[in-house]
């Protein structure tokens, strides 16, 4: 694994989560994946595409910055800021977070296997 692999992969998962591409959605996020939002819920991977597949949420913008990439062993650790634009439901979503994820490699495949986001603005 190397550092370019990471960020394609973070390249490729932040214009699917834009496009709502659950196809791509589906093969970067692993079947046992678990990630924290910032409400304290925690949420699985076909939780997470359900959002997508229902029309639930809509991403206007996105836009990723302050990146750090962590390679340990075949496991990458990933710190980033995301300032989001969109909409859950009726419930806007407008603001700046702080995601970190972590990527594994998985028959082959980069995948993420968990993560969590917090709220900085």
């Amino acid at each position: 694994m190397d550092i370019a692999k990471v960020v394609n992969a973070e390249i490729e998962l932040l214009t699917a989560v834009k496009n709502s591409d659950i196809a791509v959605l589906e093969k970067l996020l692993h079947d046992d994946l678990l990630f924290n939002l910032p409400d304290g819920n925690t949420i699985t991977k076909e939780f997470d595409l359900e959002t997508y597949r229902s029309g639930k949420m809509k991403i206007e913008s996105i836009e990723a910055s302050d990146q750090i990439i962590n390679l340990i062993e075949e496991t990458a650790v990933v710190a980033v800021t995301v300032s989001l634009k969109g909409t859950y439901d009726i419930t806007a979503i407008n603001g700046v977070f702080r995601y970190i994820r972590v990527w594994k490699i998985s028959n082959e495949i980069l995948k993420v296997i968990g993560g969590s986001c917090i709220q900085l603005a």
